[in-house]
């Protein structure tokens, strides 16, 4: 008879020498970590490839893939992108929604600070509520929300301007704000503000001095969730916009490059990529700052 092992273990793992125990961690991370990612990453960098490709694309590729593969792009041409630039109101369109997107950033950051400190620093009662009260209007759908935010646009006499887009961004954007705010003020040691007001610092000059200068990681992520949302939007721009020089990117590119049934692929694809990459751009460099204040949002 064989002799088994105490614990009725087997003696694989005990015998395997250093190099296979390695090479086993190797390929456990890789089946678990690289494998997975490495699908993530080529799914979500994709979109970008195939516009790229078929903005450089000349038209006989676009329409030939029996000769031409869908996937390479064989004589690169810029033809579309003049087209874009010089040929079509995109760079007005491009001015217009930055315009609209900075300053409805700057609104709803204005009032989300506003809000994120009086609920979470003068701990008035109910504040707990009233905080829970306006995340839960960030879940209301915009495709509700506009039917009576029309009316109250047209009311007003702003249908058709940037105005109605500025003033009614701030909607959506705010409730997310100011609960990521609430979340990152909790951060911010409260015997600071004690100790500012025993000498005598007024609430505002407490806001100014103390609590911002510290929560500028939250307020670069609230910026950037703002901005991009802001650049985004297609609901709100297609309701209240119709002129076409005042269309924003998304529904210009849309409604403007498709007559009829034709649709301007290169072009489109074009203004999609020379939309998307400005705000790809300045996320890239505030991302650090985006994760930190969503910790500081969520750990408490």
């Amino acid at each position: 008879m064989t002799d088994v092992p105490a614990g009725g273990g087997s003696t694989n793992t005990a015998s395997a020498t250093p190099e296979q125990l390695a090479w086993d961690s190797r390929a456990r991370r890789m089946v678990t970590i690289y494998l997975p990612l490495a699908c993530f990453v080529i799914i979500l960098l994709f979109p970008f490839y195939w516009m790229a490709i078929t903005a450089f694309k000349p038209d006989s590729e676009l329409y030939d893939y029996k000769h031409y593969n869908p996937f390479l792009v064989s004589s690169p041409t810029l033809q579309h992108i003049k087209h874009l630039l010089f040929e079509t109101a995109y760079p007005r369109w491009l001015t217009t929604t930055m315009g609209i997107s900075l300053a409805a950033t700057v609104v709803s950051l204005f009032a989300s600070v506003l809000a994120a400190y009086a609920i979470q620093r003068l701990r008035f009662r109910g504040s707990q509520y009233v905080g829970l009260a306006i995340y839960l209007a960030y879940l209301v759908p915009p495709s509700i929300l506009f039917i009576p935010l029309a009316t109250t646009v047209y009311q007003l006499g702003l249908f058709d301007t940037p105005f109605a887009l500025i003033l009614t961004y701030p909607t959506f954007l705010v409730p997310f704000c100011t609960w990521l705010l609430i979340g990152y003020f909790k951060s911010i040691p409260y015997e600071l503000e004690e100790c500012a007001l025993i000498d005598g610092a007024t609430r505002l000059q407490i806001l100014r001095r103390i609590t911002l200068p510290l929560a500028i990681p939250g307020l670069i992520s609230a910026g950037i969730f703002s901005f991009t949302l802001s650049w985004n939007e297609f609901i709100y721009a297609l309701a209240f916009i119709q002129s076409s020089e005042k269309k924003t990117v998304p529904v210009a590119i849309l409604t403007e490059l498709v007559s009829g049934d034709v649709y301007q692929w290169g072009a489109l694809m074009a203004g999609s990529l020379l939309g998307s990459l400005p705000v790809a751009i300045f996320y890239s460099f505030f991302v650090d700052y985006y994760v930190s204040s969503l910790t500081g949002a969520v750990k408490e």
